[in-house]
């Protein structure tokens, strides 16, 4: 064993050596459709008035109060009065200062963070790095709430955060929102729940206005599929003073001034990237109805920007697509229930036929 092998058995934990880092292909060349990205920029006219908003920033100085944002994201994203937010670098970040507030020290048992599954991956690493379990939950082979299951994993965990994608990443549904209140009122004052509400824009149903019914609740959001994920910002609300605990784990300065600075601008223009979602949500219900015509797939019905498809063979599929340039994402070995399962990013109207045109004669 090298000396370099010998420090990291030395050092690094054994769980981390263990796991795989989060892979992102290299997309250059591909019609990207993998990352439920928004496909559409700003209007010139508006990337001309944002880069004059950037020019503008004082770069040299630590980011000053986001006051401004915060109040910003309040007034216009349907945060209820009296409410504030904590900003993240990107939703990843909220999660994961989630986890590290909660996952005790010294407890007689290791915290648990629970979610259905599958669900977005990083709450299960994000457990694991903070030191906390993670417990999933199988979701009903149709992708709903198996609540049976769920209630009985909260009797027997009494975990300490539980994860609900609204909508879900990767399956596209929404949970029933009568399910979604009585796993809060299960978790009563020993767990806090977290609903992830990353396609907001697209589902257009929310528990943000809600917040005050729950001292429980958290909403978490992100700016990414509203059409900037390159800026990296998530933010979260909840009752002040549990809100004011999750203050204490941020790291300082974890917003950078450039997403500052876009971001007010975007919200200026909140309009403009409302309309791309709409947009994007009629894309969704036309692409969805293309590809269910198909022989042999079936399409799963989706509140985000992004479709869940089944088809008899997946890694076949997936090979035939890349060869035509074309970039999906195969989540055939994330779970059982999603056997032979690709996820598609909805898209502009000639990525969307580019990609139409690449699967059908792929299924052959």
């Amino acid at each position: 064993m090298s000396f370099l092998d010998q420090l990291i058995q030395n050092t690094v934990r054994a769980d981390v050596q263990a796991i795989g880092t989060y892979h992102v292909p290299d997309a250059s060349g591909y019609v990207k459709l993998d990352a439920m990205e928004n496909p559409y920029l700003l209007p010139q006219h508006l990337r001309d008035a944002l880069g004059v908003r950037l020019a503008g920033a004082v770069l040299n100085r630590y980011p000053p109060s986001y006051a401004s944002l915060k109040t910003a994201i309040c007034a216009k994203l349907g945060v209820p009065a009296g409410y504030d937010v904590i900003l993240g670098n990107g939703s990843d970040e909220l999660i994961s200062m989630l986890a590290m507030a909660c996952a005790k020290q010294g407890a007689a048992r290791r915290a648990v963070l629970l979610a259905p599954v599958p669900a977005f991956v990083m709450y299960g690493r994000s457990a694991q790095l903070a030191g906390m379990d993670f417990a999933g939950v199988p979701l009903n082979d149709d992708f709903t709430l198996d609540m049976d299951a769920m209630l009985a994993a909260i009797e027997l965990h009494r975990p300490a955060l539980v994860f609900l994608a609204y909508p879900n990443n990767p399956t596209g549904n929404l949970y029933a929102p009568a399910d979604i209140e009585r796993i809060i009122a299960a978790l009563g004052d020993t767990g806090i729940a977290v609903v992830d509400e990353a396609y907001e824009p697209f589902a257009q149903h929310s528990f943000m206005g809600r917040l005050p019914e729950f001292p429980n609740l958290v909403v978490m959001r992100t700016v990414s599929k509203l059409g900037l994920a390159g800026i990296r910002l998530g933010y979260m609300s909840a009752a002040p003073a549990l809100l004011e605990q999750f203050e204490k784990v941020r790291p300082p300065y974890n917003v950078n001034i450039l997403t500052q600075a876009a971001a007010e601008f975007a919200l200026d223009h909140l309009d403009v990237l409302n309309a791309q979602a709409a947009l994007l949500n009629r894309a969704r219900d036309a692409l969805a109805g293309r590809l269910a015509a198909l022989p042999g797939v079936t399409v799963f019905p989706s509140k985000a920007n992004f479709l869940l498809i089944r088809v008899a063979d997946a890694d076949d599929v997936c090979v035939k697509l890349l060869a035509h340039r074309v970039l999906i994402k195969n989540m055939s070995k994330m779970h059982a229930v999603l056997a032979n399962c690709l996820r598609v990013s909805v898209s502009t109207p000639e990525e969307n036929t580019l990609f139409y045109d690449a699967f059908q004669a792929s299924l052959v």
